[in-house]
């Protein structure tokens, strides 16, 4: 994997009804560049089977009027409902569109059917290796209101956990940015209401969009009680500045955006796995759990896709990883994860194991976003870092397991959707006491040869 390119499987896989790039081959000339929110700027190429994504930027930028200082905060991501990859300067996305089918075989496990009927759509939007100390330096309102839409729809599409406190304050700074600052009550709550709880909250806050069904089951009083919360905050951030006048949008903006800072997973790139249940009953059946697994500069996150909270959170100083290959029919992608634990009041350590395809992608962003602050950390400190990005492109060999870091720091376990429930969790648990690793805990499927080849490189043996 190379320096923006990266992958994510969305959580609820469905049919694209929209194309970016006109099927004629050589002879199309338009290419739509899709917007997050389903705008789009609409560009006419000659030759567009040989335009490269570097070509394109140049074009959305000066359409965008993004200057070019801004431009490393977006990049252009080929999309469908199956499968999203980060592109880098040097793709031509006529060619990759024509090789999708191929890319869903080898990283979604979706059916033959889904495969033939998707089909990919450029867009526009955040980087995932651009550093967020950087966004709120940025000044120009249409770079800040770009980044602001991807956020509030990873906020409202349950991407981005949050507390109810987080959710309430970015809900009320949408409503200032959308509606109109310093309305009174009764003109908020009717413009609430026009555009339905759903544009400004989690859809699985919000709920359905009331009626009566849903106030036979209860739902209308708890409508009611979010829209006076919402609108309780909102009075309480579109208040103007201290001589009176309203706030610019990009006050409000810049709200958006540090508020959403304090999401761990905030500008991740996300993908599709599974963990293993821990066994329960009699018969200790487990099964397995739907994950989100967001990749970021800052570390890696396992999301409950269903319960739309955190199950563990690490930054890359307190991890190791590994992606292994499926060693006969039936067998799955693996990234494993490990990291210090706690047995009994016994350290040790602790491998959670991650099934997907896109296991390899996930190992080689990890590699990179590794290098990539061992650099800006040798910059920091003066030091001559000689790491470079890896050359071969996701899809190349996975890279092997490595430890990362010195002493990690523990865990916590709290209530908050963005804390840690390592309890929840099912893993394998070791101690190495120097020669001879003594397994504590199972996990279904292990295999002998894999775990001692993760465990020992604590060793470099």
């Amino acid at each position: 994997m190379e320096g923006g390119e990266c992958g994510s499987l969305p959580e609820q896989p469905g049919h694209s009804q929209r194309g970016s790039v006109s099927s004629s081959g050589l002879r199309a000339q338009d290419v739509l560049i899709y917007l997050v929110g389903d705008s789009a700027v609409h560009l006419c190429f000659e030759g567009v089977s040989y335009v490269t994504v570097q070509e394109l930027g140049r074009s959305v930028r000066e359409t965008l009027h993004i200057p070019d200082s801004a431009q490393d905060a977006f990049a252009f991501w080929l999309c469908s409902p199956l499968l999203e990859l980060q592109l880098k300067p040097k793709h031509q996305p006529y060619k990759l569109c024509r090789q999708w089918q191929d890319l869903l075989y080898r990283f979604t496990e979706a059916s033959e059917e889904d495969i033939s009927h998707d089909e990919p759509f450029l867009q526009y939007r955040r980087n995932v290796f651009f550093p967020r100390a950087k966004e709120l330096q940025i000044e120009e309102e249409a770079v800040l209101r770009l980044l602001y839409e991807e956020a509030k729809d990873n906020v409202l599409g349950g991407r981005y956990p949050c507390d109810p406190e987080h959710w309430l304050r970015l809900g009320a700074l949408s409503c200032a940015l959308e509606l109109e600052p310093g309305l009174d009550a009764a003109k908020a709550s009717a413009a609430v209401r026009e555009k339905k709880l759903s544009s400004f909250l989690p859809a699985h806050v919000a709920g359905g969009s009331g009626g009566l069904l849903s106030t036979l089951r209860g739902r209308g009083g708890r409508h009611s009680g979010l829209e006076l919360q919402l609108l309780e905050e909102y009075a309480a951030v579109s208040h103007g500045a201290e001589d009176g006048s309203p706030q610019e949008p990009t006050h409000y903006l810049r709200k958006y955006l540090s508020t959403c800072h304090a999401l761990p997973y905030y500008g991740c790139a996300f993908f599709a796995g599974e963990i293993d249940k821990p066994a329960q009953g009699i018969l200790h059946r487990g099964g397995r759990k739907a994950v989100s697994v967001g990749i970021s500069l800052e570390g890696v996150y396992i999301m409950d896709v269903k319960e739309k909270h955190i199950l563990l959170g690490l930054r890359f100083s307190e991890l190791s990883w590994d992606h292994s290959y499926p060693e006969g029919e039936g067998d799955s992608h693996i990234l494993w994860l490990e990291f210090d634990g706690e047995e009994a009041g016994t350290p040790v350590n602790r491998l959670l194991k991650i099934y997907s395809k896109q296991a390899e992608l996930m190992s080689g962003l990890i590699e990179f976003c590794v290098e990539l602050r061992a650099i800006a950390e040798g910059i920091a400190t003066g030091s001559d870092g000689d790491l470079g990005p890896p050359q071969a492109q996701a899809g190349a060999a996975g890279a092997t397991g490595r430890p990362r870091g010195g002493q990690r720091g523990k865990l916590r376990r709290q209530s908050s959707v963005v804390c840690n429930r390592v309890h929840t969790l099912s893993t394998i648990s070791y101690v190495d006491d120097g020669e001879v690793h003594f397994l504590t805990g199972t996990s279904p499927g292990i295999k002998g040869n894999l775990l001692w080849t993760v465990c020992a490189t604590q060793n470099g043996t």
